[in-house]
């Protein structure tokens, strides 16, 4: 493989570097014969999408290739790292394709009967949740993904899925083989069972309290708030009229997200970027949710770290480092000044390749 020579600012310090790319890592020290491909602007590692469903589209699962094309999507829009937060299709022939992006997956959603969104996830008892726990850790790349509220059509609102009891016993045997779980969580109620269990992220929670919030942050409990996805809220609430409890929960949730999300960056929560792409929001929007996440009160940088440095590291990627992965993007203005810059990055170079390049 031809090594490349890049020259930039690079982000989060800012400071003018030369970095080199070869055998697709980066190296700090020159290297002979190198083919310049970047002379000056701003580099960052590569976009993180850390809620994302490749394999999942509006009418339920795909195909491997139409999966494949979800992926292509992304990465056009500079995210060269995906955590897949859980899809009904085995995804890891997709995981050795060189021109994709890094796929880290979660397996299936685990789900209740009639408690999730049909042939998405496995649906069990909650006795069998820690077994059902084991396989999926087995199966994915360090994470599991748990369903931990829903619709329960006979309250007619939403509510827990699992006892505080069994989660516990889940989420232990999730750590001892190594994983990590998260859990898609709507309202208030699952909340302090979960966090108290020991569960690692929660996806969506637009019904964090003070008092979860506050012992989310205490735990370093990770929030990926989906921002993007929550404009759908307004939509699932016109159709639920025969459940008007959910649907007045709903819109409340969606009134009070942005406070929600803001308490819990001031709060210190560990907050991350995840469009929730795959069946109602489409694919390549993560500079959309980096947008949003300033919006709700992160400095420029920090959404910018949130959708990449930040998220890359709590996911086990180094930076723009003496031998880390070679996926960075490269923009000509600092997008720091201006986010909507990062929606035409320069220079896309993907597993020490280039797959993008607008500028010489």
């Amino acid at each position: 493989m031809t090594a490349l020579h890049l020259r930039g600012a690079v982000l989060p310090d800012g400071v003018e570097r030369d970095l080199w790319v070869v055998n697709g890592r980066v190296r700090t020290t020159e290297v002979p014969g190198a083919i310049t491909v970047l002379d000056g602007g701003y580099l960052i590692p590569g976009f993180v999408d850390a809620h994302c469903h490749v394999g999942i589209g509006p009418e339920g699962p795909v195909d491997l290739d139409t999966a494949a094309g979800q992926a292509e999507i992304d990465r056009d829009a500079g995210t060269l790292l995906i955590r897949d937060c859980g899809s009904p299709i085995d995804t890891t022939p997709l995981q050795e394709r060189l021109d994709l992006p890094r796929i880290i997956r979660a397996g299936r959603h685990i789900a209740r009967p009639r408690r999730y969104i049909r042939h998405l996830g496995v649906e069990i008892e909650p006795d069998d949740l820690p077994d059902q726990v084991a396989r999926q850790a087995a199966a994915g790349d360090g994470w599991v993904k748990l369903v931990g509220d829903w619709i329960d059509r006979e309250k007619g609102d939403l509510a827990p899925l699992w006892s505080d009891d069994v989660l516990a016993e889940a989420i232990r045997v999730a750590h001892d083989a190594g994983a990590r779980v998260t859990a898609h969580v709507f309202g208030e109620d699952a909340l302090p069972g979960l966090i108290e269990a020991g569960i690692d992220c929660i996806e969506h929670g637009t019904g964090l309290t003070p008092e979860t919030t506050a012992e989310m942050a205490r735990r370093g409990t990770a929030l990926v708030p989906t921002l993007i996805n929550i404009e759908n809220f307004p939509g699932i609430a016109a159709g639920a009229e025969r459940f008007p409890s959910y649907a007045r929960h709903m819109l409340d949730l969606y009134e009070n997200v942005t406070r929600t999300v803001a308490h819990a960056i001031e709060a210190g929560v560990p907050v991350y970027a995840g469009t929730d792409a795959g069946g109602g929001i489409a694919h390549g929007r993560i500079v959309d949710e980096v947008i949003a996440l300033h919006r709700a009160g992160m400095s420029a940088e920090q959404a910018i770290a949130a959708g990449s440095w930040s998220a890359r590291a709590w996911l086990g990627y180094s930076g723009l480092t003496e031998g880390a992965a070679a996926d960075l993007l490269a923009f000509a203005d600092d997008p720091r000044e201006d986010l909507e810059t990062l929606r035409n990055p320069a220079l896309v170079v993907l597993r020490g390749r280039v797959v993008r390049q607008t500028v010489r």
